[in-house]
């Protein structure tokens, strides 16, 4: 699902009236609180009564700068008299170079552009796209333009400075409903990952193991007896390993590249012993870093306490000799390996053509042999996942609408669903007559909400939201479990959201959002659930409940990239929480995963940033100036 994300705002309290020598036109700076508040009255009572659905920003092209808003009646309230206006401070990135000084806090931190006032930004607001607008507010010059800029605005009531505010911007990712899955054997999910274009449909998701495998220091070979549970896991199962994802982590004394040589080793190693167990090629990934997430948070309360506060570099200075030995028993368990295998079903029918597999399917059929057939059917999908053969084969298999072979009706209804989605309505009218035949067979039924549930999203069918309501909750009598009914009712909500975002009714939208908030802790989220549902809040302006989320998957060592990243989008611009010695561990946890990706987050906007004015903040200046300054 594609969505233009709006630039999100942040106001920035000013208290300084230092001011750059600069022309400021005649825009009148308030010395005192009191003073903004008695000129600012009419200005900071349309700021506070402002919807949060309300958005706006500064955008360039080329040289010049539009103000953008998707709510017409608001801009028009704010810019109502004569005096009311827009003035825009361009900032340069150069401004926080690492080598200069400390700051001098301002209440203008770049060049600033002449007032654009009430008349003129309200005859040349004009539409631009869908519910947006957007009116010019000012040029840079052609020099200028070729720096990494960003564009504060400053709001202005009758000429007085009343808000400043500076626009950051959140990587987008696409996000959907929660996967409610299908039953065909067991609930089948699909296995999307996190992924910035990631495509609708489903895939299969096969079977998961997940192992930890410890190290002795300066050694890249593992115990016998740590890699047993693998084998033995192996050994009791039908399944290949299909693919190995493994992290690789070292405990951070010594030197990265000695650190990183090690991990490499280790990798490869169980890379190595794991294909001698089969004969198909098993895809691997492999990433590396040092643990600094673990080592951080364990030292807490310990004597060595004092080391959380310095830089990587003097950390590894003192972690040498005496000390070395000392905090050795907590460095060894930061040594490890983490592996997450992906298992495939082994299939004895996977050389058998396609025809052939066919009419031992439907003699199978025909001698009521259920399990064989069932077997058959699933060597069937494999191919139809691998494309080997058309998605009309399934209309090939002859199968009586008897209760007898429900089962195996509703697998090919539901794989039928699961490899187009664009199915869902014929697949929709197949489970219903299947329901007559088995009334009470709860995967049947859990299949037709799910669907039902989708095609209310794409509006695909008209539905009564009661009934539907009360379906879903009457899958508990069917043996569905709790989780996947609270599961079922929070895309009820996020669809019910959206329906009254586009109503503009958002005292009930709000209500649907609180809802959510409070009932997704009752069943699993996969990676791409948290971050569908971060994405989600953040959407509806509801940042606090995206970061509360998140904020203990991002504390793991073994959380997802993406996840840890939008996390960091969405709370670097706090000072409460970046000032905290946990958030250090987050940010080096995100420079051990993707360097480069942690430094363009300080980027400017139109580069991809979230913006370059979070060096205002010291603590993530010396922390940017340390992984970050070429």
């Amino acid at each position: 699902m594609k969505r233009k994300y709006l630039f999100l705002i942040v106001f920035l309290l000013f208290n300084s009236n230092v001011i750059l020598s600069q022309n400021t036109y005649d825009i009148v700076f308030p010395n005192t609180d009191s003073e903004r508040n008695q000129k600012c009255q009419k200005c900071f009572q349309l700021f506070n009564q402002k919807p949060k659905e309300v958005k706006f920003s500064v955008k360039r092209e080329g040289t010049n700068l539009y103000f953008y808003v998707n709510d017409k009646n608001w801009f028009n309230q704010l810019f109502k008299n004569g005096g009311d206006g827009i003035a825009v401070d361009v900032v340069d990135k150069s401004r926080y170079n690492c080598e200069l000084e400390p700051l001098e806090k301002t209440q203008i931190k770049g060049q600033l552009l002449k007032p654009v006032y009430a008349s003129k930004l309200r005859s040349l607001l004009i539409p631009k796209g869908e519910n947006n607008y957007r009116v010019h507010v000012g040029r840079v010059s052609e020099a200028l333009a070729k720096k990494e800029l960003e564009y504060n605005i400053l709001f202005l009531s009758n000429k007085n400075l009343c808000q400043y505010y500076t626009i950051y911007d959140l990587e987008s990712y696409p996000w959907d409903l929660l996967d409610m899955g299908m039953y065909l054997d067991s609930l089948t999910y699909d296995s999307k990952k996190i992924k910035a274009n990631a495509k609708e449909g489903y895939i299969l998701r096969n079977k998961t193991l997940k192992f930890k495998i410890p190290f002795e220091k300066n050694k890249s070979e593992y115990s016998q007896e740590d890699i047993k549970p693998i084998y033995d896991s192996l050994r009791l199962t039908d399944f290949n390993i299909k693919s190995i994802n493994i992290k690789a982590y070292s405990s951070v004394e010594g030197s990265l590249e000695r650190n990183i040589e090690l991990q490499e080793q280790r990798a490869n190693s169980i890379v190595a012993a794991l294909q001698s167990f089969q004969k198909p090629k098993i895809k691997t990934k492999v990433s590396s870093s040092e643990n600094w997430v673990e080592f951080l948070n364990d030292i807490k309360g310990t004597k060595h306490e004092n080391l959380i506060d310095l830089p990587k570099y003097q950390i590894k200075e003192k972690l040498v000799g005496e000390l070395s030995k000392g905090i050795e028993p907590i460095l060894q368990h930061h040594r490890k390996a983490v592996l997450e295998l992906e298992l495939e079903k082994k299939d004895k029918y996977k050389t058998m053509s396609a025809n052939d597999l066919l009419s031992k399917f439907n003699l199978a059929i025909s001698a009521k042999q259920l399990n064989d057939a069932n077997v058959i059917q699933n060597s069937i999908f494999k191919k139809l996942k691998n494309k080997e053969i058309s998605p009309d084969f399934l209309q090939k298999m002859q199968i009586p609408k008897q209760a007898k072979f429900a089962t195996i009706l509703n697998k090919n209804s539901a794989f039928k669903y699961m490899l187009n989605v664009r199915q869902a309505l014929i697949v929709y009218n197949e489970l219903q007559a299947l329901e007559k035949l088995v009334p009470k067979n709860g995967e049947v039924k859990y299949n037709i909400v799910a669907i039902k549930i989708k095609m209310w999203r794409f509006k695909w069918l008209e539905i009564n939201e009661t009934k539907l309501k009360n379906q879903i909750n009457a899958l508990k009598n069917h043996g569905i479990h709790s989780s996947l009914i609270f599961r079922m009712m929070v895309n009820f909500h996020i669809i019910k959201a959206e329906n009254l975002m586009r109503k503009r009714d958002y005292a009930n939208k709000d209500k649907s959002v609180t809802y959510i908030n409070n009932n997704y802790k009752n069943f699993p989220l996969s990676d791409y659930d948290y971050l569908s549902l971060a994405q989600f809040f953040s959407y509806y302006a509801n940042v606090d409940m995206a970061v509360d989320l998140l904020k203990n998957k991002a504390k793991s060592i073994e959380i997802d990239e993406d996840l840890l990243f939008y996390y960091l989008n969405l709370t670097l611009i706090n000072k409460d929480l970046t000032q905290d010695s946990d958030y250090r561990s987050i940010m080096l946890n995100a420079i051990n995963m993707n360097k480069k990706r942690f430094c363009k987050l300080f980027n400017a906007v139109e580069d991809g940033g979230v913006t370059f004015q979070l060096l205002e903040d010291e603590y993530l200046k010396e922390t940017y100036c340390e992984n970050c300054n070429n």
